[in-house]
């Protein structure tokens, strides 16, 4: 297990949450029942998913991702309220954040049970996990909300090879999968739509 994290990471870690979360905090109560990228999921069923897989991160961050709890995702309340889902989320963006930034972080071993139930992850792959998934759930509030996303083009090129390095197969078929099947991608592809087309996502959804 490294004891150590690449001396960027844990900033483009930050910059793709903050990201994330400034758009959340925008959202309105007129927003919440609008359909996300994420198929069959409102805007207000995606806060909830991205504020407990904020709090489930933060506990494996603390060696406790092995607790199914901390990864169960309630259902929205009816009928849902703006300002208790963006308080949430802005509570948990604050928990995971602290979480990775402890100094002991580097060498512990990262239980994610939505990857696998038995096998940990290093550190840096497990945050490099996490940036991805802001980065691309950035885009996914946007769009649901119908305003512009313009994340950094040096943090959308750090994560291109970690969109490259999700693995394919059966497991992006299944119902709840967090990426879908990778699209046809043109020459030449590259940023942010690369990284769509290669996590199964359309960049000009919803027309697509």
């Amino acid at each position: 297990m490294t004891d150590h994290l690449p001396p960027d990471l844990l900033a483009m870690n930050r910059r793709a949450v903050i990201g994330c979360a400034e758009l959340v905090r925008g959202t309105a109560a007129a927003d919440l029942d609008r359909p996300s990228p994420c198929a069959g999921w409102t805007l207000a069923d995606l806060l909830g998913h991205l504020t407990v897989q904020h709090r489930g991160f933060a506990a494996a961050a603390r060696g406790h991702g092995g607790d199914p709890e901390v990864w169960r995702q309630r259902p929205v309340a009816e009928p849902p309220v703006a300002e208790r889902l963006v308080a949430e989320h802005l509570a948990a963006v604050d928990a995971v954040l602290a979480a990775f930034a402890d100094p002991d972080v580097p060498g512990r071993a990262f239980l994610l049970p939505e990857f696998s139930p038995t096998i940990t992850f290093p550190a840096a792959q497990a945050i490099g996990f996490h940036t991805l998934d802001y980065l691309v759930h950035g885009w996914d509030v946007a769009r649901a909300r119908g305003v512009p996303y313009r994340p950094d083009t040096d943090l959308v090129a750090r994560c291109v090879p970690m969109a490259r390095a999700v693995p394919g197969g059966e497991r992006r078929t299944v119902p709840g999968a967090a990426f879908r099947p990778a699209l046809p991608t043109p020459t030449p592809s590259s940023g942010l739509d690369l990284i769509l087309r290669l996590l199964g996502r359309s960049p000009t959804w919803p027309d697509a």
